[in-house]
């Protein structure tokens, strides 16, 4: 059995408070846990299954502490319904210089509030290797479990960062074109959009807030032809990027 002070740790890093206080998030599943022990984000303690023991065995590094639990312990450390592979404790990755220039397209998320959705978008970022998501501080949190999960490792590659998004965006080079979803805007078919500057996605309920609309120098719209009100702001984001980058294949 895992030690009560652990348990108390990892229970602890469900909440935003403790993962701040302790510069530490939890990874839960076989593949995002595979992901992390790959990657160059410092892994502090494993919790495990016996048989996922075995299949990672090489992947573990000298020294990381390693608790072999059963899969009901380990469901009810974390936060999934159900876990009979891994959880991990990992510290929280130093935050990158954000200086946009050129050349780099960044996804800006204003107000998205579904840890779900905000995991999606991290792993959209991924698939087309953008240069990272920055999340106004009215976000869900992108190292709150569920997020993790949603990126399906992804957070492990795209750099993420937190702002004050207004003020962030109005201190953008004038150069740099800022992006955002709109009933209203240009038509996305009709475009030709490069890939450089900033595209920013609101919730799907409602928008972008007015000090972030404020800021884009181009709206974009994607045309329907049904009746549904709104897309889900990942799918809206997928379709959107897709055109920035369809000019682009085979570069």
């Amino acid at each position: 059995m895992i030690s009560k002070a652990v348990a108390k740790y990892v229970h602890a890093l469900h909440l935003k408070k403790y993962r701040l206080r302790h510069g530490a998030f939890l990874v839960e599943g076989g593949k995002s846990v595979r992901e992390l022990l790959s990657s160059g984000i410092l892994t502090e303690r494993l919790v495990v299954t016996s048989e996922f023991a075995e299949k990672i065995r090489p992947d573990i590094p000298a020294g990381l502490p390693v608790d072999v639990v059963s899969e009901e312990e380990l469901t009810r450390l974390g936060t999934l319904s159900t876990n009979n592979t891994a959880l991990a404790v990992a510290q929280l990755p130093q935050e990158k210089p954000l200086q946009p220039t050129a050349g780099q397209l960044f996804l800006a998320l204003d107000e998205v509030r579904d840890p779900g959705n905000v995991g999606t978008l991290i792993r959209l970022a991924d698939w087309y290797g953008l240069a990272g998501v920055i999340c106004s501080e009215t976000c869900a949190d992108p190292w709150a479990p569920k997020t993790v999960s949603a990126t399906m490792g992804s957070f492990t590659r795209v750099p993420v960062w937190q702002r004050e998004l207004p003020a962030w965006l109005s201190s953008l080079p004038s150069e740099l074109p800022v992006y955002g979803a709109d009933l209203h805007g240009d038509n996305v078919h009709r475009l030709t959009l490069q890939p450089t500057g900033v595209l920013v996605m609101g919730s799907e309920s409602h928008g972008l807030t007015s000090p972030v609309e404020a800021c884009l120098t181009q709206r974009l719209h994607i045309p329907g032809r049904g009746q549904a009100e709104s897309l889900n702001v990942a799918v809206s984001a997928a379709i959107l990027l897709d055109n920035f980058y369809r000019h682009t294949v085979g570069e």
